[in-house]
């Protein structure tokens, strides 16, 4: 799964183990493989049947989990008479298709409720024709399991070693995860912060995507390159010792026309595993970071404060950081804390519905 479906799952299942809600799901359940594809007989699926699935069970509200799935509203809504709301989550709205954008603004009209997982992402969604009294901002959850609290460190680093192929004891670790796109800035990390860095440290990178191909490029090109470790996709206990081996987790995002960061769920993931971050300050990355709190944000192409902010970190103990991380996402950003918000803003809307239905 990619963040987007996991942090949908993690919602779908902490909604389900509350006392106040009870949920059906309708979901697609597939690889990577021929996706478009898969999503398109989804998306006929669900429109031939949400009506008649509506009318059996009654549900007070339905939920999509993105602009994609949402995207049948217009065409649904004067077929159900609940109202509609959706959680989007940056690319999802800016995706620079002429004719999807042009739809974007029918999307939203049609839809009672937005649920924007950033700040800037309802901002972009109020710039392409959200009524700003339509959509709230609230933050994606994380969800707390074993893995992720009580892994040896000395065991992360050994799986982490083997993972990369080189002994890591006793290094500095800077860590990058995700999808390899554009807007991660692992090519300018590598050829921009990199050699400005004055610590010696190894750079491990996680992950797989369309700009593998450049970023292979940038570490062949590297002084460094003996010193980056590009491990693709890995398991999640390979994952997970990265994130707990590591003594800063770095998100060096650049700005893409057409593209953004809507929160980045793996800032969090670092984050509980008591990996500070340093990120750029752009987008849904605002929502995430607070400064000295779990981690610093940086303006977004200064290779230099990237540099000096990282050595600065690096030579001081960080175990006070790595705590308050820690500590700050399990009271902010726990799911257990974010659905109930979720929840609130959802009666919200439901009432709201009600209300006009009276009226009318």
């Amino acid at each position: 799964m990619g963040g987007m479906q996991r942090v949908s799952m993690q919602l779908v299942d902490t909604l389900s183990n509350r006392n106040d809600v009870e949920i059906k799901t309708i979901g697609l359940e597939t690889s990577w493989d021929y996706i478009e594809l898969k999503t398109a007989r989804f998306l006929i699926s669900l429109y031939a049947n949400l009506a008649i699935i509506t009318d059996k069970y009654r549900p007070d509200v339905i939920l999509f989990s993105s602009m994609v799935t949402a995207s049948l509203a217009p065409f649904l809504r004067t077929r159900i008479d609940v109202p509609m709301v959706t959680i989007n989550h940056g690319h999802d709205v800016t995706m620079d298709v002429k004719p999807y954008q042009w739809f974007l603004k029918r999307v939203f009209s049609a839809l009672d409720g937005v649920i924007s997982v950033s700040s800037a992402t309802r901002m972009a969604s109020i710039q392409r024709g959200l009524h700003p009294d339509k959509g709230i901002a609230l933050p994606n959850g994380f969800m707390l399991n074993g893995s992720n609290l009580s892994m040896p460190q000395q065991k992360c680093l050994q799986i982490l070693s083997e993972a990369a192929k080189v002994d890591l004891k006793g290094k500095k670790i800077l860590l990058t995860t995700g999808r390899m796109v554009l807007r991660k800035g692992h090519e300018w990390f590598i050829n921009q912060v990199l050699p400005l860095i004055n610590h010696d440290v190894e750079y491990v990178i996680i992950g797989d995507g369309p700009e593998m191909k450049s970023v292979v490029q940038a570490v062949i090109n590297s002084p460094k390159r003996d010193h980056i470790h590009l491990l693709g996709r890995q398991k999640d206990e390979v994952l997970q010792a990265a994130y707990t081996s590591s003594d800063l987790f770095v998100m060096p995002n650049i700005r893409v026309a057409g593209d953004m960061e809507g929160f980045g769920i793996v800032m969090l993931e670092a984050n509980i595993a008591g990996t500070p971050v340093i990120a750029s300050d752009l987008e849904g990355i605002k929502d995430v970071v607070s400064d000295g709190i779990n981690g610093y944000k940086i303006e977004a192409g200064d290779s230099k404060s990237f540099a000096d902010k990282i050595d600065e970190l690096l030579d001081k103990d960080l175990q006070e950081l790595s705590e308050k991380a820690r500590n700050h996402v399990i009271n902010t950003f726990t799911w257990e804390h974010v659905s109930g918000k979720y929840v609130l803003y959802l009666e919200s809307v439901i009432n709201g519905y009600k209300e006009e239905l009276i009226k009318a």
